[in-house]
């Protein structure tokens, strides 16, 4: 005699739902920051994109030795040596900052104080700078460049307290500082020097770095780091390194 169940048919197999494909980032995209961050990983190394006001932005493939790369590597010998003379002052090259819920800039440099010496960003578990860091560097090609735009806006709206911006097709470098929540344009000393506000000593002939004088502008670097205002700097530096070991 059949058992009650044999004649049950077996319940069917249900096919798993097939995960849908990541789409690769593009330009233009309107994305959340997760999102971004997912479709970036997966993009190759050479690509870069950086996601302001929720748009990405992704430069062009070739980059210009004269009209970029020499003048970005000048720029990041500029700050390293400096860096290299300041304790507890930190530079970055092209690296994505966790700027604020719209932004996630990857500018081409940036100088910060540490947060163990009493700088406001963060590192995350993956190694990104998470805040605005107190410098901020863009080689841009013009004063038409979004890096004046929509950029310079959010760098503002999150308290960067100093901005450059290296026109290299122009000829100009435009220095910010950050005033009452707006930006001015710091003017340079009788001798064409730029001297930083929040970073004292790190000074810059400007005319010697649009013509690719290394050489006179670290001599001028020099001066700066030998002044008593940027002594007093890295007195200071120690001093909140100090208090806030601490206060731990």
């Amino acid at each position: 005699m059949a058992t009650l169940h044999s004649s049950i048919p077996a319940p069917l197999a249900i096919p798993p739902t097939p995960q849908r494909p990541i789409p690769p980032l593009e330009q233009g995209d309107r994305l959340t920051h997760a999102e971004y961050m997912k479709r970036y990983a997966l993009m190759p190394a050479h690509v870069k994109a950086e996601r302001i006001e929720g748009i990405v932005y992704m430069a062009a493939a070739a980059v210009s030795a004269n009209f970029h790369g020499r003048p970005h590597a000048d720029i990041l010998g500029w700050l390293s040596v400096y860096r290299s003379l300041t304790p507890g002052v930190a530079a970055a090259d092209n690296s994505t900052l966790f700027l604020d819920i719209d932004n996630d800039p990857q500018p081409d440099a940036c100088l910060y104080i540490l947060p163990s010496h009493g700088g406001r960003t963060k590192t995350t578990d993956e190694g990104y700078i998470q805040g605005a860091p107190e410098l901020i560097i863009e080689i841009a090609a013009s004063s038409m460049s979004y890096d004046l735009g929509a950029k310079l806006n959010a760098y503002r709206r999150n308290g960067v307290q100093e901005y450059v911006v290296h026109r290299t097709y122009d000829g100009e470098i435009d220095w910010f500082v950050l005033r009452d929540g707006q930006y001015e344009k710091l003017a340079a000393d009788a001798e064409g020097v730029h001297r930083s506000e929040v970073f004292p000593g790190l000074w810059l002939k400007t005319k010697a770095m649009i013509d690719g004088n290394l050489a006179e502008v670290l001599s001028v670097l020099q001066k700066g780091m030998a002044s008593g205002e940027h002594g007093e700097f890295i007195t200071n530096l120690r001093a909140a390194q100090q208090r806030l070991t601490t206060d731990r």
